[in-house]
């Protein structure tokens, strides 16, 4: 390996510079902060791989850019945004320690949003932890989860929903959202189901409903 390849691997493996498969300016769609203005950096990269994601073009890393936390950062500063969700593919699978460690020194508000799979890094105010059936989150993620949300497809995902509520800390919210291609079969049966557990409240993806990235 020569000196530029080797500085360049070691430049990732600190998080001094990540592959990034989009980032943008727009409203969170999602969970509890939805409505709320963010920039999303989406990290490329997934273990998980559901069968229903809409960002599958970002699961192969090496086809992006590697791009210098100083270039991203500077980016963010260009707009309005006072906070940044940090996004995937399957963001834990970077080191996040160095990026978040610079947003913070500019004083911005950091969200994650993550399947728990992958071992923790980075520093965050707010943490969603969107568990999947494929690659179960690790344990440690619960206690730091700020909410949980679980995609629902089928009847049996309330199983499965209940499964990770059971571990939740005790202020962690608790959100069902419907399967996009699902929805209007799913909404029914969500809604029924929270009015029966009121300990879960609705997501819905109203990015999409809107139009907004």
């Amino acid at each position: 390996m020569n000196l530029e390849k080797k500085n360049a691997s070691l430049s990732v493996k600190d998080g001094k510079f990540l592959p990034i498969s989009e980032d943008f300016y727009t409203l969170q769609g999602e969970g509890e902060h939805s409505g709320k203005a963010a920039y999303f950096i989406r990290l490329a990269g997934c273990n998980v791989k559901c069968a229903w994601c809409d960002s599958k073009d970002s699961w192969d890393a090496s086809i992006f850019p590697l791009v210098s936390i100083s270039n991203i950062v500077a980016k963010v500063m260009q707009t309005s945004a006072d906070t940044v969700i940090i996004t995937g593919g399957e963001p834990l699978m970077h080191n996040l320690d160095f990026l978040c460690k610079k947003l913070h020194e500019n004083k911005y508000k950091i969200f994650l949003e993550t399947s728990g799979s992958s071992e923790y890094s980075g520093s965050f105010d707010w943490i969603c932890l969107s568990p999947k059936k494929n690659r179960h989150p690790l344990d440690n993620i619960y206690e730091k989860a700020s909410e949980i949300k679980i995609v629902i497809s089928d009847i049996q995902d309330f199983k499965w929903a209940e499964e990770n509520a059971s571990k939740a800390n005790k202020n962690c919210m608790l959100f069902l959202q419907p399967e996009w291609s699902k929805r209007d079969k799913i909404l029914p049966m969500i809604i029924q189901y929270i009015k029966d557990n009121p300990k879960w409240r609705l997501s819905i993806q109203t990015h999409k409903y809107i139009n907004i990235p």
